[in-house]
């Protein structure tokens, strides 16, 4: 398992070691070990424990996001696809942070077997690139209905280069009335930890 550092730090792009021969390939998806150890070689905390997994199926142009969960009910996220392709991004939304405000985006795949640590404290969201998109995502909180939030996924401010997809972006109507990072009350103390 290799751990690189995206734009902004604190979120990780995970490359699995993958065994592959003629019969096919092998991985460990999650190994909890592992993942601190390389967390401490960089510098990063421990996250908490791992409490939920979740599983989403998008069709091609489906985007989700940006969403995040107010405190006490903030969620870390190790997020992956498993089957077909996503570009994933997360939103720094730490009053104070320096990279307050700022959003990293990456390619992850059923092919490239790519993961990405999301901690707490980021708005996350993706789009499916092909149909039937699979997405699984591990968290360290309990979704917590009174605790969900999201900023649009268009907004201004934030500015996000999504992919252009040959067809239109669906998005549900949720999604579509989420508030502006401009209308996120108070940017000086923290709304996730």
């Amino acid at each position: 398992m290799k751990l690189i550092q995206t734009a902004i730090p604190d979120v990780l792009l995970i490359e699995p070691t993958v065994y592959e021969d003629e019969r096919g390939w092998f991985m460990e998806s999650f190994n909890e070990q592992l993942f601190h150890t390389e967390l401490q070689k960089l510098g990063q905390p421990i996250p908490r424990p791992f409490v939920q997994d979740n599983h989403s199926c998008s069709g091609k142009g489906v985007l989700r996001g940006l969403h995040y969960q107010r405190a006490p009910h903030a969620q870390g996220k190790l997020v992956r696809v498993i089957s077909g392709a996503a570009f994933d991004v997360a939103v720094d939304i730490r009053p104070g942070s320096l990279t307050f405000a700022k959003w990293v985006g990456v390619g992850l795949s059923a092919t490239n077997k790519h993961m990405l640590w999301i901690p707490e404290g980021f708005a996350h969201g993706f789009v499916a690139l092909e149909e039937g998109t699979e997405f699984m995502y591990k968290t360290t909180g309990y979704y917590a209905k009174e605790c969900e939030a999201a900023i649009r996924w268009d907004d201004p401010e934030l500015n996000v280069a999504w992919p252009v997809i040959e067809q239109e972006i669906s998005v549900s109507l949720k999604d579509r009335n989420a508030q502006y990072f401009s209308d996120l009350k108070p940017r000086t103390a923290p709304v996730y930890a």
